[in-house]
């Protein structure tokens, strides 16, 4: 029973510290247009790397618990009050500043499918992970989406006004972007040959050509995402980052975000989820 416990508790602490990093390394990853890295704050004002690395260190228990919550197979309700207490950890660790909340969401489903994955002692693939949040907690994702409704946050706002999909909708249909946008892309970055810098910056473009970025649609209205849309997208198709001359186009996109206001928040989300699951893939325990 002992060891039973001790391994369980080693696997949950295998599965918060992939998800942390995984976040550290998004914050790290330079040049993301508007968003804040430690090179600057991008578009924001409020925020900056150190007010990140402040919100990550509150929630890496989070992260512990919400996976040992899902190996054993714990109803939403659970996992949304250890949710709603690591916001207010964030919070208390950022001064009131919204850093990670839409990773509080999307790492933390994950998590604990990863945790349901890890009891059942099966491999955490694309199929099976995407199965878990669908089979364990998609009914109640539908009901709160509905409930949450009379009062929208930002993004939900974005998402019923511009009829696009938003963090909830993303995990009602099992993660889409994640699955089928940002890890197709990956994979084929690191058979190209592109180290984890590159890779994830060609996951980021395609994630800003492909998606519907609600934090973007909020700060800077359709316009705002037509640009950045097609922005992404004219660089995709000189090469990526593949190509030379990609830094200077990609500072260059940068510079104008922040100029414009433009923090596509989102896509930064999906793209550490992404690496998570990555992570989650090829180093199993």
């Amino acid at each position: 029973m002992y060891r039973s416990m001790d391994r369980a508790q080693s696997g949950a602490h295998h599965i918060a510290g992939m998800a942390v990093r995984s976040l550290y390394q998004e914050l790290a990853l330079y040049p993301k247009p508007g968003l804040v890295s430690f090179r600057d704050n991008g578009a924001h004002r409020d925020m900056n790397a150190a007010t990140f690395v402040r919100s990550l260190f509150s929630l890496r228990g989070y992260f512990v618990a919400i996976a040992a919550a899902g190996m054993r197979a714990a109803k939403f309700n659970e996992l949304q009050q250890l949710g709603i207490a690591a916001e207010s950890r964030m919070l208390r660790a950022t001064r009131g500043i919204n850093t990670h909340r839409g990773a509080i969401f999307t790492h933390g489903i994950l998590a604990a499918a990863a945790g349901r994955v890890a009891a059942r002692n099966i491999k955490p693939s694309d199929e099976n992970l995407r199965s878990i949040v669908m089979e364990n907690w998609s009914r109640d994702l539908r009901a709160i989406a509905v409930a949450h409704a009379a009062a929208p946050s930002h993004g939900q706002l974005m998402a019923m006004r511009h009829g696009v999909t938003g963090a909830r909708g993303e995990a009602l249909q099992a993660f889409p972007s994640i699955f089928e946008i940002a890890l197709p892309a990956l994979r084929d970055a690191l058979v190209r040959g592109a180290d984890t810098q590159l890779a994830l910056l060609h996951v980021f473009f395609v994630l800003l050509a492909e998606t519907a970025d609600t934090n973007v649609l909020f700060r800077g209205g359709v316009e705002g995402l037509q640009f950045i849309q097609t922005q992404a997208k004219a660089f995709l198709e000189r090469g990526s980052v593949f190509a030379p001359g990609w830094q200077e186009r990609a500072e260059s996109l940068h510079r104008q975000c922040s100029e414009k206001n433009l923090s596509p928040g989102g896509c930064a989300d999906l793209l550490a989820a992404a690496w998570f699951v990555h992570q989650l893939q090829i180093n199993q325990p």
